[in-house]
């Protein structure tokens, strides 16, 4: 049965108990498997945590990735694996949003992963090219409202988080956009820099490189206060546009029937970790903060999340395939 969640912050960080029930764990390298190609937001973090909490557990972890299938290629391999924790899941909150592009999954979304943590939060972020005609979120929904369907966005496929958080923008400020759909966030992100598309939604970490570039530019940010990395790009609620607040978050998951005890160690390693100045300093460059929540509250998070986009797809007309 899965700790509860007073028990799990009532464990100090190495419970004897804990030790001594798990002694020959961890005894070889630990797999992390990303579902997405290297050099994205997860694939990033992922690695950096790998990086941060072999120490800590006494063994090597590698991180491994297994693109495809909008991330279920990845994601069913570990909810096939032995849940023997030395297989773990890097994913992040696209999984929220599996039920609603597939008809059919090859794993059971709410039962096969046990959430261990977050690694950290990202708030989502609109841009647009650095020479654009919008300056300001109400310049785009003005001309959003005049023209429906003229203003345009790009993501990186039909059902993508990008989509999805485009979605929810359109049914907050009561707009119709027009969807251009790529292959991936990165080509969405090109034909933003060469004026193929209006704007992206994406995560501030993704988005950073090119901000600081200053070929591109944020138009609102969300949060529930401005981010210390882009201090003058206001949120959306301050740029007109109120109830739309989205957080990216990446995590670490584990196959179904792994050990209690194991998932707690991995999550008080990535608490641990987290609280590095490395870590800490790596995350606020980025635009993000440290996560480390309980399995448990982790397991919430997913479960508000699948709920929330479910209404979100359904009012935008999205069916799973």
């Amino acid at each position: 049965m899965p700790l509860s969640r007073r028990a799990v912050l009532a464990l100090p960080l190495f419970a004897p108990s804990v030790v001594r029930a798990q002694a020959a764990w961890p005894s070889r390298t630990i797999r992390i498997i990303v579902s997405y190609p290297p050099g994205g937001a997860t694939d990033v973090v992922t690695r950096k945590v790998a990086e941060a909490i072999g120490p800590i557990l006494g063994t090597q972890c590698v991180v491994e990735n297994k693109a495809g299938g909008s991330g279920t290629i990845g994601t069913a391999d570990v909810a096939r694996a032995a849940p023997d924790g030395y297989t773990l899941l890097g994913n992040d909150n696209s999984y929220a949003m599996l039920p609603y592009v597939f008809a059919r999954l090859p794993f059971d979304h709410a039962r096969d992963l046990l959430p261990v943590t977050v690694s950290n939060f990202a708030p989502v972020v609109l841009t647009v090219k650095a020479s654009s005609r919008f300056r300001t979120l109400a310049e785009l929904v003005a001309e959003a409202k005049a023209k429906p369907g003229v203003v345009n966005y790009g993501t990186g496929g039909v059902g993508s988080s990008l989509h999805f958080a485009a979605e929810a923008l359109q049914q907050a400020a009561g707009v119709e956009l027009f969807h251009i759909p790529f292959k991936g966030a990165g080509e969405a992100t090109l034909n933003l820099l060469n004026g193929t598309v209006d704007m992206v939604m994406g995560s501030l970490p993704s988005a950073m490189a090119n901000l600081k570039a200053g070929t591109i530019r944020a138009l609102a940010v969300c949060g529930a206060e401005r981010s210390a990395a882009v201090p003058d790009v206001p949120l959306f609620q301050q740029a007109g546009v109120a109830g739309f607040n989205m957080v990216n978050w990446v995590g670490l998951a584990a196959p179904r029937g792994t050990p209690d005890a194991v998932v707690l160690r991995v999550q008080q390693a990535v608490v641990q970790a987290l609280a590095t100045p490395g870590m800490q300093g790596f995350l606020a460059g980025q635009g993000a903060t440290p996560g480390g929540l309980t399995p448990d509250a982790f397991a919430a998070l997913i479960a508000a999340e699948t709920a929330l986009w479910r209404d979100v797809a359904a009012k935008a007309g999205i069916t799973p395939q």
